[in-house]
């Protein structure tokens, strides 16, 4: 992927240092352009919970020369156990490891997002510039270029604006028409955090079903440590509101919501309290009819989060920083071309992989009665007992995502 000889370096302005941001900067900077990153964290924000590639995003790993290093990182995660509140596992989904079809709820490409950050970060920061403990407050722009206002009080000027600063985009917000909602709520709620690896925690992940709407998982990256995801189908303007509260009120929120909800859960939410991670926030997805507004762009969750039920939400990360800065380096003397180019390649792949979610089938694997966690039990249990779920994985002739491609290869780093 390179810039046309002669043409225009621009200078960029990405919002955000997350995976979105890096890989915008790792392609940008190789186009040629001059980069520069603001994240508000005062860090490099190496954190967060397991994630997964698949498909076209890991051939968008592969273009950048990175899957070496994203293999030495992988999670070793065999399959998924579905249990009782004794423990007992009463259905299993082990991974598709044969190579062929698509993957099933575990990816062979299991990764925890820190260290995905942590590549990405170590193949952009000496060509990028970083300037972390900084947001932008706010921005003007005219058909020259677009002025930048930080949270330090400074301004800056540059060619383009990218914000990649998540689902709650303060960029997004801006560029929107006022009183849009860009959010299609799934009445589901999710807090995940790390607590101290025991003996029973294995390369499979454990998720257990309390009535209530209540979903336990249990997944071990590290000898370590453990990561616990609480999962709750709620629609109440407290659960809406609780992420946006102190860290200690959202944890008196979750403890209560699952106090009786059995199995592992005292040993869980007594960890809550001293454990180095710990976020909490509404599963949705990000639905805009643009990604784009003059020189100010979105990539990323702030464009097109799918929700992690998608399973697709970090790869599509990778895919639309790819496809952004494709058509920036072909076009870098024509941004609206740039720009409405990307939104007509990268939209019919989000629209599958948004589509594919289904708050309907998602609320079956949250039941509200004990009855219906009982019939879920069973039917998941039959289902692996007739192989169904590896059949079905084999066999499917394309990945989340389906038939949609990358663009050409204009230019590999490998």
């Amino acid at each position: 992927m390179t810039q046309d000889s002669g043409a225009r370096s621009l200078r960029v302005l990405v919002a955000g240092g997350g995976v979105a941001g890096q890989a915008l900067a790792f392609w940008l900077t190789r186009g040629g352009h001059r980069v520069t990153v603001v994240e508000r964290f005062p860090a490099l924000r190496a954190t967060g919970a397991q994630v997964d590639l698949r498909g076209q995003g890991i051939e968008a790993v592969r273009r950048m020369g990175l899957l070496d290093e994203v293999r030495s990182k992988l999670v070793d995660e065999k399959g998924v156990a579905f249990v009782d509140a004794r423990g007992r596992a009463r259905a299993t989904i082990m991974a598709n490891t044969s190579g062929q079809g698509r993957q099933t709820l575990t990816s062979e490409y299991e990764i925890m997002r820190g260290d995905l950050v942590r590549i990405l970060n170590d193949a952009t920061e000496h060509d990028a510039e970083y300037v972390f403990g900084t947001s932008v407050d706010g921005f003007d722009q005219d058909e020259h270029q677009v002025v930048a206002h930080f949270s330090d009080g400074s301004s800056g000027e540059f060619d383009l604006l990218v914000g990649a600063d998540g689902q709650g985009s303060r960029i997004r917000r801006a560029i929107l028409p006022e009183g849009f909602d860009p959010y299609w709520r799934l009445g589901i709620h999710t807090a995940y955090w790390f607590v101290p690896r025991i003996a029973s925690d294995t390369d499979i992940r454990d998720t257990y079903m309390a009535p209530g709407g209540r979903q336990i998982m249990r997944r071990s990256h590290n000898p370590s440590e453990t990561q616990v995801y609480f999962v709750l189908r709620e629609e109440s303007a407290e659960a809406s509101a609780i992420h946006r509260a102190p860290v200690d009120r959202q944890q008196a929120f979750w403890a209560r919501r699952f106090r009786d909800a059995g199995w592992q859960t005292e040993r869980f939410v007594d960890a809550m309290a001293t454990s180095p991670f710990f976020h909490s926030q509404e599963t949705l997805q990000v639905r805009t009819g643009t990604w784009s507004e003059g020189r100010v762009v979105l990539a990323g969750d702030a464009a097109h989060c799918a929700s992690p039920y998608s399973g697709m939400g970090t790869s599509a990360a990778l895919v639309g920083a790819l496809v952004l800065a494709d058509e920036i380096n072909r076009h870098p003397d024509d941004l609206p071309t740039a720009l409405a180019n990307y939104d007509t390649v990268l939209r019919p792949f989000v629209d599958r992989i948004q589509a594919e979610v289904d708050p309907r089938l998602l609320h079956l694997g949250l039941p509200m009665t004990r009855r219906a966690v009982n019939a879920f039990q069973a039917a998941t249990a039959l289902a692996c007992f007739l192989h169904i779920p590896d059949l079905l994985a084999r066999r499917s002739k394309t990945e989340r995502g389906g038939t949609w491609q990358l663009p050409p290869a204009r230019h590999n780093t490998q």
